[in-house]
């Protein structure tokens, strides 16, 4: 789960690190007044949306007074924000948060990122701040500090130290740096999160070090213990689809093609969509299941991939260990006797009580096509979709 740039300010600053001044508002009026309660002669009106490259596309207003306060917040409320992350629907901005400008004399990038090789954080840090770190790899990867934490005694003061060094900050301000770097990895380590980013960390024409932008991410399967940080959740900036997902405890990923797969297992996913493309066709979307799948929660499944406009065939591919084939097959039938679909679905099961789940589906009379293995099923998938894309262009033709 992500959060907002103002939520991520607030919670990093409980934990020590140090931040502009601001405030949220919901309106261009709103915005003027936070101006005029921050004070001074300049002020920057971010965008609260989920992704990064804002100010490449025009999220990030300077303004000299309030008038200009005003403007900017009036221009970026209702538009929609398309950076090189959000792709070409973008994000719409419902929220801006207002700041006092900072004068900068340096830039530097800091990052806690969730290292699966290692099994431990990383800190990644970098004396060229302001872009992204996939660019900065790219353009100057000599720049990239990457530090390893031991999860049995945590940071250790020695590590900040030589993080901020290695950022050349001064030493009469590395005690700050310290305190900044380590607030970091507590809220880090204390919040269940899997991504803290500063970027920039900024040292000041006065020396100050601040966490100018921040973002967050959580592990949405502790969010359970967290529930101060579920509420930080805003629904306005995720994937509809996605998030009727989420609600319903089903684990969703929306692509752009057009075959939707509901499977059980990440792995699975994967190489159903690999046998897929191998196939000639693209998937829409993966739905997990998960294990020990009720057969209403087989028919919220496909209610939930049916829902997306994109799918023309539904191919399902089940090997149940914990699951049952033949509560997938009942959960299957049970779905398109309540709500006839009008696209192919293609059903391979493997696995436990595979014949009970077989003859459930046979018995049904309902149009579904079986497969008995992956490859088999993904080209009768793709095979499918092909013809009622045929018979679609024949319609249009005739008419």
């Amino acid at each position: 789960m992500d959060i907002h740039e103002y939520q991520a300010k607030e919670i990093l600053s409980g934990f020590g690190v140090q931040t502009p001044v601001g405030g949220l508002a919901y309106s261009p009026e709103q915005a003027a007044y936070r101006a005029r309660e921050i004070g001074g002669g300049k002020w920057v009106v971010k965008a609260q949306v989920h992704t990064g490259g804002r100010g490449k596309a025009g999220g990030v207003k300077i303004c000299a007074n309030e008038h200009d306060v005003f403007d900017a917040a009036n221009d970026l409320f209702g538009r929609r924000l398309v950076t090189h992350q959000t792709g070409p629907d973008g994000k719409i901005v419902y929220r801006v948060y207002v700041e006092g400008a900072t004068s900068i004399d340096r830039e530097l990038y800091l990052g806690f990122v969730l290292d699966r090789s290692s099994e431990r954080i990383m800190v990644v840090a970098s004396a060229e701040g302001g872009m992204d770190i996939e660019e900065i790899a790219q353009t100057k990867p000599e720049s990239i500090i990457r530090t390893t934490i031991e999860p049995a005694v945590g940071m250790r003061d020695f590590q900040a130290r030589e993080i901020a060094f290695s950022l050349g900050i001064d030493a009469a301000h590395v005690q700050e740096a310290v305190t900044n770097i380590k607030g970091c990895y507590r809220a880090f380590r204390d919040l269940d999160a899997t991504m803290v980013e500063i970027n920039p960390l900024v040292v000041t024409t006065d020396g100050a070090i601040l966490a100018l932008d921040a973002k967050m991410s959580f592990d949405d399967n502790a969010l359970f213990r967290r529930p101060d940080i579920a509420e930080l959740r805003d629904k306005s900036q995720e994937d509809p689809r996605e998030s009727n997902a989420m609600d319903r405890g089903l684990s969703y990923v929306g692509l752009d093609g057009e075959i939707g797969c509901i499977v059980n297992g990440a792995g699975l996913a994967m190489a159903t969509m690999d046998m897929i493309r191998l196939a000639g066709g693209n998937p829409a979307n993966f739905l997990d299941i998960g294990g020990g799948a009720s057969p209403e929660r087989v028919a919220k499944a496909f209610r939930l991939v049916r829902s997306d406009d994109k799918v023309q065939a539904i191919l399902v591919n089940i090997f149940a260990g914990i699951n049952r084939c033949d509560w997938v097959a009942e959960g299957i039938v049970q779905a398109l006797e309540a709500n006839p679909i009008d696209v192919p679905v293609i059903v391979r099961l493997a696995g436990t009580h595979v014949e009970a789940g077989r003859k459930i589906l046979a018995k049904s009379g309902l149009p579904i096509i079986r497969a008995a293995s992956l490859s088999e099923a993904a080209g009768r998938a793709v095979g499918a979709w092909q013809k009622s894309q045929e018979q679609d262009v024949g319609l249009e033709v005739s008419a």
